[in-house]
């Protein structure tokens, strides 16, 4: 237990309920993106595949279609970037919780990846899920990946939420606050497990312009911003795995 992050929430309770309810109402309510979860960019056999796993970012919320959303944005930088062709797959679910993620995970059929991303962390930071239970999720979740993503899980970093404009103060803050704490986990799991997990920050969206219309969620530039900043990570990692044939 974080004890003065607890206390200062039950100081603030009441008007975090109050602020908490008021923004559900008011905030409107973005539809996942529709359309293929799948596709490439360049021609024949691809190079290597990308899947993003996880949240609304991984669904495409604050875009219309799926070819507008992170993984497809990360692939055709990679493509621009490498000269490869980069094939990339997202399966998100708008609202889930890293426990429910793992569950509908084990149901799922997911294709060939290279690499593999983790979009995660907003609901279960809204959802006050413990930390400690966070990081065993993590670590169920790496388990149920292992045989068939040998390479390390890639976790993308809880968003700043206490920059998010869309929610009023205290209550961002204290969300802010809380997002950092189960940041710390992806921290030091990639620490302590690298051959595991790897660490990726999430980039800091403070153009306005970058949002999609709920003040929320990236819009189509948000996502391309996001992957434009992700990708010389995953490109460098692209070299050195690339064979001379290649």
């Amino acid at each position: 237990m974080h004890l003065p992050f607890w206390l200062t929430t039950a100081v603030l309770f009441p008007v975090l309920l109050y602020q908490a309810k008021r923004t559900r109402q008011t905030t409107p309510r973005l539809p996942e993106a529709s359309g293929s979860p799948c596709g490439q960019y360049g021609e024949g056999e691809p190079a290597r595949r990308i899947l993003v796993i996880g949240e609304s970012t991984a669904a495409g919320v604050g875009t219309q279609t799926h070819d507008q959303g992170l993984a497809s944005q990360l692939a055709r930088e990679l493509h621009e970037g490498t000269g490869q062709t980069i094939a990339w797959h997202t399966f998100g679910v708008n609202g889930i919780r890293l426990d429910a993620l793992n569950r509908a995970l084990e149901q799922t059929d997911l294709p060939e990846a290279d690499v593999v991303i983790l979009s995660m962390g907003v609901n279960d930071t809204t959802g006050f899920t413990p930390r400690k239970r966070f990081r065993q999720q993590l670590l169920e979740l790496r388990e149920l990946l292992e045989a068939r993503y040998p390479a390390p899980l890639m976790l993308l970093s809880v968003p700043p939420m206490h920059l998010f404009t869309a929610l009023p103060a205290p209550l961002r803050y204290v969300m802010g606050w809380r997002a950092r704490l189960l940041d710390n986990i992806y921290r030091q799991l990639a620490s302590e497990a690298p051959q595991h997990f790897r660490y990726a920050r999430y980039p800091v969206i403070e153009d306005t312009g970058l949002l999609a219309s709920d003040g929320y969620h990236p819009g189509i530039k948000g996502y391309r911003y996001i992957a434009e900043a992700l990708a010389p990570e995953l490109s460098r990692g692209i070299r050195a795995d690339a064979s001379p044939e290649e």
